[in-house]
């Protein structure tokens, strides 16, 4: 019998790729660990980039593919097509530990399977607080996982907080943190020159659905773009992902194509987009990445709206409303920098945690038949 664990990780989105991508790599570098990659969601969507090219490009030796999409206001049924295809490939591969990320319906459908088939779940950034139904899909995820690499200290004593054991709570950073100070990170020069980018200054725009406004996100949509447009600056503008709400936006985008002062992208690779950040001006939009990578970088961040409650409150985060006037304003006002000697996210080494994570015993020793914990 093989004493070699197998690792299932689970990816949806590019967001998700890009921080558990060092995971995966310290696992197929390790002796005794075998990877297998399960990509399905918006990686398989031409509309967003086809990004499943990206994962293909890493070069791990077992990757599987599932299409889980069904319609933008169905999340309902993306969870449970998730769930079919999810339960299959853990039946085919039979992993000893299955690994997810973040707050999307795909991670939750991951849990699922693994615990009602008796998989170790390992949850990666959960104990977290934001805005949108992606606070409920975190949670009851963290609930259905044995096991949580958390970000810092905070998240290990949310989870604590809600019964979890403090023996599985492995506290490693956010991974993409690891990425984020790789020596591997192209210069911006071959950035601008891969993707066509003419600006020698310019801000990133990421700006996401809240699916429970979505009635008011084609509002907010052309609020959002009249903003960018009155600002007269130079923007690389980056698809929303494709929760609901997300075609209000593409479509507000429409008014921007054929303007040379803006560079619009189904999706960009990983570590090109974390050049670009590293040197934008500023990122706009509610992008989870204007609250975590940004600071670490010194950029500043200007915010909008809700999706991002809850979230790090740093003096480079200028929060606004959905309106034209106060995102203009924003963006006309001066900005204080944060210092980049942050820790709140770990120091870049998630991915040497995990792995020895991974090589202790009493790791693959926590009880698959979960204990709540009463504080």
């Amino acid at each position: 019998m093989s004493n070699i664990k197998k690792i299932a990780f689970l990816t949806g989105t590019r967001a998700d790729f890009g921080k558990i991508k060092p995971l995966i790599q310290s696992v197929e570098s390790e002796t005794g660990f075998e990877a297998h990659v399960f990509v399905t969601g918006m990686h398989l969507l031409e509309a967003y980039g086809y990004t499943l090219i990206e994962v293909e490009r890493c070069g791990f030796k077992h990757i599987s593919t599932f299409n889980n999409h069904t319609h933008e206001a169905t999340m309902d049924l993306t969870l449970a097509k998730t769930i079919t295809g999810f339960s299959n490939f853990i039946a085919e591969t039979q992993p000893d530990l299955i690994v997810i990320h973040g707050d999307r319906v795909e991670a939750l459908a991951g849990a699922i399977v693994g615990s009602l088939n008796n998989v170790l779940v390992a949850h990666i950034e959960g104990g977290e607080l934001s805005g949108t139904i992606d606070e409920l899909i975190r949670h009851a995820t963290s609930k259905m996982s044995h096991i949580h690499f958390v970000a810092n200290a905070q998240a290990k004593q949310l989870l604590e907080q809600m019964g979890e054991l403090p023996g599985s709570i492995y506290t490693i950073g956010s991974p993409d943190i690891d990425v984020m100070f790789s020596s591997t990170l192209p210069n911006l020069s071959i950035v601008k020159d891969y993707y066509n980018i003419p600006f020698k200054d310019y801000a990133v725009a990421m700006f996401h659905p809240v699916t429970t406004e979505h009635e008011d996100m084609e509002d907010y949509a052309q609020q959002y773009v009249d903003a960018l447009l009155q600002s007269d600056k130079e923007y690389v503008v980056i698809y929303p992902n494709n929760d609901l709400g997300s075609q209000a936006i593409l479509k507000a985008y429409k008014r921007l194509e054929n303007n040379p002062k803006f560079r619009i992208f189904p999706s960009i690779r990983f570590e090109y987009f974390l050049t670009l950040l590293k040197y934008a001006n500023f990122i706009i939009g509610n992008s989870s990445a204007g609250v975590r990578e940004a600071p670490y970088y010194g950029i500043p961040t200007i915010n909008i709206g809700t999706r991002q409650d809850n979230r790090a409150v740093l003096n480079s985060i200028i929060n606004t409303n959905y309106t034209k006037d106060a995102i203009v304003k924003a963006i006309l006002k001066d900005k204080i920098k944060q210092p980049k000697a942050l820790d709140i996210f770990g120091s870049g080494k998630s991915a040497d945690a995990f792995i020895h994570s991974l090589k202790l015993d009493r790791f693959w020793e926590i009880n698959h038949q979960k204990q709540f914990r009463a504080i």
